[in-house]
């Protein structure tokens, strides 16, 4: 039986996606350009990151005033009521400054620090993906399931790289190593999106250094609940130091692999 509440912020975070998600396919300027940099010069925020967050913490605000906030573009707020939002209002901000497909609007609730509900919009595939805490994965109505685990030669891994010149030379080392053991490698530019295709089997597995809260939170349950294994290092939560997402039988393999390689260190 489902909780009535984890339903609630599940129905809140799919209305909240379904309308940043509009904004920023139907609004987007043409001569769209970057408004702030963050980490890096290439690390970029346009004026449409600003205005989905505002957008989607506005909307949940009207319905649910004592919840907290954590958002990519600044939004922080403690609240009273024992649950959090961690929103990305565009992940993968530089595909979408270029008009690239591959980027998502990410809208995850928190229950006393653990994430009971999560929302993955990719408007420009027609596609939205969801879960809540031990209610299984879906992509618009159909349940997903993790790809049955090949052998690590024949496995497609897709990673993301950091903004960061010192971070990038170490990450391209742990792939220069990796590839040769792989079938391939992909490099989508959107955590979010990577993890729902481990959910949905479009990937045999995931993984990446450095990402933020708002980046992993909705698409590690939407992982989780459709069968795939999530981490960090081994014995450890999927996190900013190291996040992996695969099939079970892959993990197992990958994740030492990773470990031994330094994926989880600059």
């Amino acid at each position: 039986m489902s909780d009535p509440l984890y339903d609630e912020l599940l129905e809140l975070a799919l209305e909240a996606a379904r309308r940043a998600g509009t904004l920023l396919r139907e609004g987007r300027p043409a001569d769209l350009g970057v408004a702030a940099t963050k980490t890096s010069p290439i690390d970029v925020v346009t004026e449409m990151d600003i205005a989905s967050e505002k957008l989607i913490t506005g909307f949940l605000a009207e319905h649910r005033p004592d919840d907290g906030f954590l958002g990519e573009e600044g939004a922080s707020v403690t609240g009273s009521s024992g649950v959090r939002w961690v929103i990305d209002p565009v992940d993968g901000t530089v595909n979408y400054l270029y008009g690239l497909p591959s980027w998502a609007v990410s809208i995850a609730a928190e229950k006393d620090g653990e994430t009971v509900a999560g929302v993955v919009a990719a408007p420009m595939r027609g596609e939205t993906y969801r879960a809540v805490l031990g209610g299984g994965a879906y992509r618009d109505g159909e349940r997903l399931h993790h790809r049955p685990a090949p052998p690590l030669s024949q496995a497609l891994v897709a990673t993301g790289f950091g903004y960061l010149a010192e971070r990038r030379a170490g990450q391209a080392e742990v792939v220069r190593t990796l590839l040769p053991r792989v079938r391939d490698i992909r490099r989508g530019g959107s955590a979010a999106i990577d993890l729902c295709d481990v959910a949905c089997g479009r990937l045999d597995a995931y993984y990446e250094r450095g990402l933020n809260p708002w980046d992993l939170a909705a698409g590690e349950l939407i992982a989780r609940e459709a069968g795939a294994l999530t981490g960090g290092r081994p014995g450890e939560a999927a996190s900013g130091e190291l996040t992996l997402a695969a099939s079970p039988a892959l993990f197992e393999q990958l994740q030492p692999l990773l470990d031994e390689l330094g994926a989880w260190h600059d």
